[in-house]
């Protein structure tokens, strides 16, 4: 490992999602201690960076493209441009082809180790995994160093579909700074948007993709009582359909959507409930968010949702898909104070004993060190 360890970080876009803020998160923390090159396969879509604190150091190389078809001299070609670093990290099927390329030619080019972490899945593979695709990680993985996973759910699938061994998949769950988000919040940190005496507000925060089935938090406004306001946080492609559907359910003045939020620690105290209506989830860090505020959650038992919140929480949990029940549920916490606050108390405290940052930060560190030690660069 050189003075100055040199990491490359290949992600397909690099927008404010769970994986690139925990990536910025981490990078944020080693400061000056790394040079951290980061890839978006798509340009135009790299939200995160301004996450990026003013210690971090890091640079934007040119890398060949991260999609395409896997032949051996586009296989080439990229594991060509991995040479040089102290450790490679890819994230998720859209870097896949790059782990495969490092499995293919890591001894022709002196690669250093690759850590693939894969943190859920989109809307093609939201349902049901393809057959395809798992034949291909199985031969990509081959060389890996580790494959990190965040979810119970994932490291079984990592185990028994992807066939990985058991000395290579490491579970780390993502964690945040709980302490942060128990600060009192402003009720105008949100630009247009103050937050009225009297009013609640049922929150969430999530990428407005079609897999996060939003438009189900929409129509339920229509049955939640008046002094109740949907925010949804997030940007993305179902932003317009999501406003059309509040218009039509006539609730259009009862539902906001400010956008991405940069600090979620100084809104998440401002919602009184937080609900997830995703068809797919692994892991999600806005429930552990919502949790370290002190909130009920509201989501469907998908990947750990369930075995994150706390006990008392379970029962405001439904099937995914099941719209009628995700409505009773929420309708019944907003007219049950009491109950909001027993749940919300019960989920803080478990967030600060399970899911506290120092943990994970701790983790990742004696990974990546662990590795870069082992297989100094060039060796």
């Amino acid at each position: 490992m050189s003075k100055t360890p040199k990491i490359l970080h290949l992600h397909s876009t690099f927008d404010a999602g769970g994986k690139e803020l925990r990536n910025v998160r981490l990078i944020n923390e080693w400061g000056k201690d790394v040079d951290h090159a980061i890839v978006s396969g798509d340009l135009e879509r790299r939200g995160a960076a301004q996450m990026l604190g003013k210690k971090a150091r890091v640079s934007w190389p040119k890398f060949p493209a991260l999609g395409g078809k896997p032949t051996p001299g586009r296989l080439a070609a990229l594991a060509k441009a991995m040479a040089g670093y102290d450790l490679v990290c890819t994230y998720n099927w859209g870097a896949i082809d790059a782990v495969m390329a490092h499995t293919v030619f890591a001894d022709a080019f002196k690669l250093p180790p690759l850590v693939h972490h894969e943190d859920g899945f989109n809307e093609d593979e939201a349902n049901r995994l393809k057959k395809r695709r798992n034949w291909y990680r199985k031969i990509a993985l081959g060389r890996t160093a580790a494959l990190v996973v965040p979810s119970a759910t994932l490291e079984d699938i990592a185990l028994n579909v992807w066939s990985q061994p058991r000395t290579r998949v490491r579970r780390i769950p993502n964690g945040i700074d709980t302490r942060a988000f128990a600060a009192p919040p402003k009720r105008d940190i949100l630009p247009g948007l103050i937050k009225h005496k009297g009013e609640f507000w049922l929150g969430t925060m999530a990428g407005l993709r079609t897999v996060k089935q939003l438009d189900m938090l929409v129509r339920a406004m229509e049955w939640m009582p008046p002094e109740w306001q949907l925010v949804i946080a997030g940007e993305g492609p179902e932003r317009d359909a999501l406003l059309a559907e509040a218009e039509r359910r006539g609730v259009e003045d009862r539902v906001h959507l400010p956008g991405f939020v940069a600090e979620p620690a100084k809104l998440v105290g401002l919602f009184d409930m937080f609900a997830l209506s995703s068809h797919s989830e692994q892991f999600p860090i806005s429930v552990v968010e919502a949790m370290a505020a002190g909130l009920p959650v509201v989501a469907p038992r998908v990947g750990d949702i369930g075995s994150m919140v706390a006990s008392d929480n379970g029962p405001a949990l439904v099937d995914a898909g099941d719209e009628d029940a995700l409505r009773k549920s929420l309708t019944r916490l907003a007219n049950d104070p009491a109950l909001r606050k027993r749940m919300g108390q019960a989920n803080r405290q478990k967030a600060r004993e399970e899911f506290d940052e120092r943990r994970m930060i701790e983790r990742y560190r004696a990974l990546y060190w662990g590795l870069m030690q082992k297989y100094p660069r060039g060796q």
